[in-house]
């Protein structure tokens, strides 16, 4: 199946651009630079007592990269509140090739062991693109959202992309700041700094600045898993920790 070339793929996301596809069927895809940027600051992630309840409780099994295909197939299906996707095969045979290749992560919700949301997406150094969120049953992708923000505060990234503001990003913390400042914040990530600083009239000289050169410090992607081992005192796994750990890690940073 045609997909895109993981390193030109990857040389997109380091210039803050990323594909998409008008619609499910369409064959092609298109390069998308927005002109505002919806981010989700690791330290203000909005950590609802309603919220917390749910994750504490462990109302869903939340696992990672155990179902990465099916993760991007659910995000690919439509549903009532949105009739297509931008995700079409060319994307999904993309971002496989960049799963298999370390550089994609998926996190899962399950009930009875059915995959019922979540989330996925991109990683490149310590930045975090996030691609699309799916929920098959209510707070299902809050809860993911919320694992993925603690696994990435506890593996040490410092960007979490969200792409575009959405109301319900909004009320879990994400913020929109102008294309120039994203790429302020992304280019001090790559580059080994922790995007602190680039907020407004930051990213005024961004265009001028240089991409970073790969290879870039990578984020620890199973950092959780052994925090969460540590607290049960077992053997480090690829599970996500209980929920308590979750909400301890966010109340935190939040």
């Amino acid at each position: 199946m045609e997909s895109i070339d993981p390193a030109l793929l990857l040389s997109a996301y380091a210039q803050g651009i990323f594909p998409m596809a008008d619609g499910a069927d369409d064959p092609s895809v298109h390069w998308v630079e927005p002109r505002l940027r919806a981010i989700l600051p690791l330290d203000g992630f909005h950590l609802s007592r309603s919220l917390k309840k749910i994750i504490v409780s462990d109302r869903f099994r939340v696992t990672t990269d155990t179902a990465f295909a099916d993760m991007v197939a659910l995000c690919a299906e439509p549903a009532d509140d949105r009739p297509t996707t931008w995700i079409n095969p060319v994307i999904r045979a993309s971002y496989d090739r960049l799963f298999r290749l370390g550089h994609a992560h998926s996190v899962e919700c399950w009930q009875d062991d059915v995959l019922v949301g979540g989330l996925y997406g991109v990683t490149l150094g310590r930045a975090f693109f996030g691609e699309s969120m799916v929920s098959r049953v209510r707070d299902a992708s809050k809860v993911a959202l919320a694992h993925l923000v603690a696994r990435l505060i506890a593996g040490g990234w410092k960007l979490l992309d969200c792409q575009f503001i959405t109301p319900h990003l909004a009320s879990l913390g994400a913020i929109e700041i102008r294309q120039a400042d994203y790429l302020a914040r992304l280019y001090s990530v790559l580059a080994g700094g922790d995007g602190a600083g680039a907020g407004a009239g930051a990213g005024a000289g961004a265009a001028g600045v240089s991409v970073p050169s790969p290879p870039f410090v990578a984020g620890d992607w199973g950092a959780l898993d052994a925090l969460g081992a540590e607290a049960l005192g077992a053997e480090r796994s690829t599970g996500s920790p209980p929920g308590y750990v979750i909400a301890q890690l966010l109340t935190k940073t939040s």
